[in-house]
C-alpha cells in the first residue's frame, strides 16, 4: 500500500515542475534535527536499493578488477579498470577525479584493496566512494545490478541530505515506494527514529520542491 502523503507530494511534484529538452530527476532532500553531525559517528551514510529501480538514470558503476571477475562483468560494468591501471591512475589525479566523479559507485576485487586504499584512496575515499570488496571467485554481475537500482544518502557534516529516487518518467506509485523505502531505511538508523527528521521535500531537478507532509 503506498502511503497516501507521499504519493501525494510526488503527484504535485510533477505537476509543478515545467517539461525541460531533458529528463529530470526526481529527489529527495531530507532535514534532520537533533543529530549531532559533527561526531562522525552520528553522519548518515546509506546504499540503499530502490525497489523500483532508478528509472531511465541506472546509476554508473566501475569495477576494479583483472581475470574471471573482470570477464563476467564485461556486460554490466560501466568501466573496467584493470589493476595494472591503478598505480598509473592515482599518478594522474585529474583523470582519477574525473572518474570519480562520473561512477556513483565502485566495486573491486577484495584481494586489490590494500592497494586501492593506497593509491587511490585519497581520491575515491573524501567522496565516500571507496570501492565495495567482493571475492575474486564471487559473480559480480548481481552484486552491479544491486548497486545500478541504488541510491546513496550520505549527510557529511550538515543537517540536510539529498538523494535521487527515480526520474520523472516513472509512474508516481513507484516513485513513491521509493521514497517510503528510503525513509523507512533511514528512519531506523537514526537513534530517536522519524523525530530525528525534521522535514522531507520531493522535487525534480529543475522543479520547485514540495513537502511531504507528516514528515
Amino acid at each position: 500500500m503506498v502511503n497516501d502523503a507521499i504519493l501525494k507530494a510526488v503527484k504535485e511534484a510533477l505537476e509543478k515542475s515545467k517539461k525541460r529538452n531533458f529528463l529530470q530527476s526526481v529527489d529527495l532532500a531530507i532535514n534532520l534535527r537533533d543529530v549531532d553531525l559533527r561526531n562522525p559517528a552520528n553522519r548518515i551514510d546509506m546504499i540503499i536499493e530502490l525497489p523500483h529501480g532508478r528509472g531511465s538514470k541506472p546509476a554508473r558503476v566501475a569495477l576494479i578488477a583483472g581475470g574471471e571477475l573482470a570477464t563476467r562483468a564485461q556486460e554490466i560494468a560501466d568501466l573496467i579498470i584493470d589493476p595494472s591501471e591503478i598505480q598509473k591512475l592515482a599518478e594522474n589525479k585529474r583523470q582519477a577525479k574525473k572518474i570519480a566523479r562520473k561512477h556513483h559507485f565502485f566495486v573491486a576485487d577484495a584481494t586489490l584493496m590494500p592497494v586501492i586504499g593506497r593509491f587511490l584512496g585519497p581520491i575515491l575515499g573524501p567522496r565516500g566512494k571507496m570501492p565495495r570488496p567482493i571475492p575474486p571467485t564471487a559473480d559480480p554481475v548481481p552484486v552491479i545490478e544491486s548497486l545500478k537500482r541504488s541510491t546513496r544518502l550520505r549527510s557529511k557534516d550538515r543537517p540536510t541530505m539529498h538523494c535521487m529516487v527515480g526520474t520523472e518518467d516513472m509512474p508516481p506509485e513507484k516513485l513513491a515506494e521509493n521514497i517510503e523505502t528510503v525513509l523507512t531505511m533511514l528512519t531506523n538508523k537514526l537513534e530517536r527514529g522519524k523525530s530525528n527528521i525534521a522535514s522531507v521535500y520531493v522535487k525534480t531537478t529543475m522543479g520547485p520542491a514540495v513537502r511531504i507532509e507528516g514528515w
